[in-house]
C-alpha cells in the first residue's frame, strides 16, 4: 500500500504545487571512475581542475544547511558525489546528519569500490540505506562503462559488506544503454534474484553536456520489462510514497523486486520533491538545472539562519522545473545543463 505524506501548511510549495521533501547533498566533486555518461575521461583527465578542499562546504556547514532544510519539510537526506566515499571522515558527517531533528532517513549513493572498508561504520553512525551503481557484471562491459576503473568483483564485495552491516534496503542502480550493456541486464538481475538487493534499471538520460546522449541509445523501460517477462514472470507493486522515482515490480515466484526509472519515456516531474546541494554550496532545484543559488557565500559572510532559510524558501517557491516533461514534449531549449558528477544523480 502506498503512503501519502501530509503536507505541513507552513512549508513552501513551488509554482507547480510540489513540496520539498528530499535533499541530495554532493560532498565531493571528484570520482575514482570516469563513466562516459557522467565524467568522460577525455574531458575529466589528469589536468582537470576539481574543487579545492577550502572550496567545498565543511561538514559543519553541510550540517547547518541540512538543519535549515528540515525546517522547510525535508525529511530525507542522500549523500552523493562524484564519489562520496572519497571524502575523508564521511562517517562523521553521517552521524551529524542522522542526529538532526526531523531527519527520518540518511542514504548514500556510491560506486561501491570503497564500500567494504566503510559499510559497518556508516551503519553504526546512522546510515539507513545505500545505493550502489553497477552497470554490468561482464568485466569488459563494466570497464567500458567505468572508464577503465574498478571491477565488478570489487563492487560485489562492497554490496556484500553493506548487507552484512545491516544496511537495508541495498539497491543497485544500472544505467542501461542500447548496444553497450543492455545485453547484460538479465545476467545482472539473475545475480541478485533471491537476495534482499533491489536492482533498479535506469533509462540513459541527457544529464550534463558531455555524454553524447541521443535518443537512440535509450532502452525504454517498457522494452526492458518485456525482455524480463520473457524469462521471469513479474508483476507491478504499489509505490511506497508519492514522488517515488522508480516503478516497482516483483518476481511472481517471490525472488525479489526490480525498479524501473523511466525519466525519458515516462517523466515524473509532476511529483518531484528533490533539491540538490553541490559540494561547494550551490542549491539546484532540478537535476537538469542550468544555474543555482549560491548558499556558501552568504553562509561564510555571516548570514544568520533566518536569512539563509528565506533564501532557500524563496528559491523553492520560484521553482517551476519540469525538464523531462519538456523533453518528452520536444520542447527542449538547447540550454547547457549542470554536469551530473557535480550535483549527484
Amino acid at each position: 500500500m502506498s503512503v501519502v505524506a501530509l503536507h505541513d501548511p507552513s512549508a513552501p510549495l513551488d509554482r507547480l504545487g510540489r513540496p520539498i521533501h528530499d535533499l541530495r547533498i554532493s560532498v565531493m566533486d571528484r570520482c575514482n571512475f570516469r563513466c562516459p555518461y557522467c565524467m568522460p575521461k577525455e574531458t575529466f583527465g589528469e589536468g582537470y581542475r576539481f574543487l579545492g578542499s577550502a572550496e567545498r562546504l565543511s561538514f559543519a556547514e553541510i550540517t547547518r544547511l541540512a538543519r535549515l532544510f528540515t525546517g522547510l519539510g525535508v525529511r530525507k537526506l542522500r549523500l552523493t558525489g562524484g564519489e562520496p566515499l572519497l571524502r575523508a571522515g564521511l562517517e562523521e558527517l553521517v552521524g551529524d546528519l542522522a542526529a538532526l531533528p526531523g531527519v527520518e532517513d540518511v542514504a548514500l549513493t556510491t560506486n561501491g569500490v570503497l564500500l567494504a572498508r566503510h559499510a559497518q561504520e556508516l551503519k553504526t553512525q546512522g546510515l539507513t540505506r545505500i545505493t550502489v551503481s553497477l552497470d554490468s557484471l561482464d568485466p569488459d562491459v563494466f570497464r567500458r562503462m567505468s572508464g577503465g576503473f574498478g571491477s565488478p568483483d570489487e563492487v560485489l564485495t562492497g554490496i556484500e559488506a553493506a548487507l552484512a552491516a545491516g544496511l537495508a534496503p541495498v539497491k543497485v542502480n544500472c544505467v542501461v544503454q542500447r548496444g553497450v550493456n543492455d545485453h547484460t541486464v538479465l545476467d545482472l538481475l539473475d545475480r541478485f534474484r533471491g537476495t534482499p538487493v533491489i536492482v533498479r534499471l535506469i533509462e540513459y538520460m541527457d544529464v550534463g553536456n558531455r555524454n553524447h546522449w541521443e535518443p537512440a541509445l535509450v532502452v525504454p523501460s517498457r522494452e526492458l520489462r518485456e525482455r524480463i517477462a520473457a524469462r521471469w514472470e513479474i508483476a507491478p507493486r504499489a509505490g511506497n510514497y508519492r514522488g517515488e522515482v522508480a516503478e516497482r515490480y516483483a518476481y511472481a515466484d517471490g525472488a525479489g523486486e526490480i525498479g524501473f526509472i523511466s525519466s525519458v519515456s515516462q517523466p515524473f516531474c509532476g511529483a518531484c520533491s528533490r533539491a540538490r546541494l553541490s559540494s561547494e554550496g550551490v542549491l539546484y532545484t532540478c537535476l537538469f538545472a542550468t544555474r543555482g543559488l549560491d548558499l556558501r557565500a552568504p553562509l561564510r559572510a555571516g548570514a544568520d539562519d533566518a536569512t539563509l532559510l528565506q533564501l532557500v524558501r524563496d528559491a523553492w517557491e520560484r521553482r517551476a522545473d519540469r525538464y523531462s516533461e519538456l523533453r518528452a514534449e520536444s520542447k527542449q531549449d538547447g540550454r547547457r545543463k549542470i554536469e551530473m558528477y557535480y550535483i549527484g544523480g
